[in-house]
Order: structure tokens, then sequence, then C-alpha cells
């Protein structure tokens, strides 16, 4: 058996989590969720998943899990002695604490803003709500000002955690690309940022994940 994602090949979180299993060499099952008919708020999917949402893992033992940062870092754990190593040995307590700020960083400093200019640009008009170009800004300029961190940081060390790939730089993957799409000059005024984020999606492991 397989462990299985219930997810879409379009939703950015269900992409995260694909990438980082090809990246470990896991094989899976992507059992798609049909939005049209509201499937994700089914009595049966809201048992797995209470809010609604995807992705959900079900590993081969039953086990579930919702939430792509939690599963990713599931799957990079209990595969740790295969593929890419994509999380800190966690007898380094400075690994580990770089990790940690690593993945705060992502959470609280890019996450928002460009997740929200991927909402206000194309989610939102998706479901018929119009743009508001205003707040568009206010996330553009923001996601600029944090890329100045992150320029500090990516000019001191090849990735957010430290000299080796983790799973946090991969998290950022959905997101950058489509707000890359709309506020390209964000990304390209910050060079270290920019061949980080270039890399990145030049992973094999990104690419496959983009195919239906």
């Amino acid at each position: 058996m397989v462990l299985t994602i219930i997810g879409s090949p379009m939703s950015t979180c269900t992409r995260r989590v694909k990438t980082v299993l090809i990246e470990k060499g896991v094989e899976f099952t992507l059992k798609p969720i049909d939005w049209s008919v509201g499937e994700h708020k089914t009595e049966a999917h809201l048992q797995l998943q209470p809010f609604g949402q995807i992705p959900v893992l079900i590993d081969e033992d039953g086990f579930t899990l919702f939430e792509s940062r939690a599963i990713t870092r599931y799957i990079a754990s209990k595969y740790a002695n295969q593929g890419t190593k994509l999380l800190p040995d966690p007898s380094d307590a400075k690994a580990v604490a770089l990790f940690e700020q690593a993945a705060s960083i992502e959470q609280a400093n890019f996450d928002p803003n460009a997740s929200g200019i991927a909402y206000e640009k194309v989610f939102h008009p998706m479901r018929g709500i119009p743009t508001d170009e205003k707040r568009f800004q206010y996330l553009v300029d923001t996601l600029n000002s944090k890329l100045d961190g992150y320029e500090r940081i990516l000019s001191k060390q090849k990735y957010l955690a430290g000299d080796e790939l983790t799973i946090v730089d991969l998290w950022h993957l959905p997101y950058a690309e489509m707000s890359e799409k709309f506020a390209p000059q964000v990304y390209e005024s910050h060079p270290k940022v920019n061949a980080w984020y270039k890399a990145l999606k030049e992973r094999p492991s990104w690419i496959k994940a983009n195919e239906a």
C-alpha cells in the first residue's frame, strides 16, 4: 500500500505536500476532491478535516493528518533516511533552533503577504469578489519590505535555515509562484532572494508536483 493525499492538483497546499513527497521519493496516491459538488464540506470529509479544507494525508496504517506544513514535517521525519534530507538532525539543538526560526519567518513574514496577493488577484475573482487594489498594493509593499530581511539572511547563507535545503524553503514555492506573477518586481529587486527562488522552482520535485 501507499499513502493517500486527499487534495486537488490545483491546490497550493496540495502542491506543497506533493513536492516534499517527491523530494523524499515516497509513493503516494492523490485522491482528488470535487470542489464543484462541495465534497470538501461533506460530513465524510469533515470527519477527516474539521475545517473542510485540503490536503489530508491518510497513511498506510490509517493515521490521518491535515495542515500542509504538519504533513510535510511528518513526511520528512518518517522518511528521514531516504530522498533529500529536509530536516535538521534532531540531536543538533542549534540546527533545530535555526530551522524553527526559519519556519516562523515563513509563516509570519512571507505567507500572509504572498498568499494575500494570490487571494486578491486569483481566488477572490474566481468567487466573484472584485480585487481590492488598495489592499493588493499594501500586500505588495509589505512583501517587498519583508524580502529585505530575506535578502539579509540569504546574503549570509544558501537557504533560510542555513546552508542545507529544508522543507521551509519548499513551503514558499506555491505562493511565491503566484505572487511573482502579479508583483515580479519584489523578487527581481532582491538578487539573493531571486536566485534562491529561481533555484527552488527549477527543482524537479516542484516541476513534477505541478503536473496534472
